[in-house]
């Protein structure tokens, strides 16, 4: 078992509002995708929100939406984005949300085992991300960071 389990946050801008027909499917799919998320292999824990819908609204632009979680390793969450019932709303995701443009949507980080990160933390790593491309500090999938190893002594 690793002294570090991978942190991501992923942010995006909804097209309209949930309670909108056109989100209606999306807005279903929620409950179904964090089930699927909380029965994954690797899974450790999510931020759950307030909403009847499990996802995390900024105060000050109710029209983006968060998801913040835990998981044991890079390859339990790519499993869980690219190879589950996942990969079908991710597909589709134009059909729901904004394009982010040169912005990233999605950050990594490592977090040590036990530690739950925080909103606040996903949206400063984000920050960097997009401030310095991709570090140890915050990263994609597309450019992976080991995780850190403890100075035993």
């Amino acid at each position: 078992m690793s002294d570090f389990h991978l942190a991501q946050m992923n942010s995006a801008r909804l097209r309209a509002p949930l309670e909108d027909p056109s989100m209606t499917e999306f807005a279903e799919g929620i409950a179904l995708m964090n089930a699927l998320a909380d029965r994954s292999p690797g899974f450790v824990w999510r931020l759950v929100g307030d909403s009847d819908h499990g996802t995390i609204a900024a105060p000050a632009d109710p029209s983006r939406i968060y998801t913040l979680s835990v998981w044991e390793s890079p390859e339990h969450l790519r499993a869980y984005v690219y190879q589950s019932q996942h990969l079908e709303y991710l597909r589709r995701r134009r059909d729901w949300f904004d394009p982010h443009g040169q912005h990233a949507a999605l950050v990594l980080w490592w977090v040590p085992a036990g530690k739950i990160p925080t909103l606040r933390q996903g949206n400063s790593r984000l920050g960097r991300l997009q401030t310095d491309g991709p570090t140890p500090e915050a990263f994609t999938f597309r450019q992976l960071f080991p995780a850190p190893e403890l100075s035993r002594r």
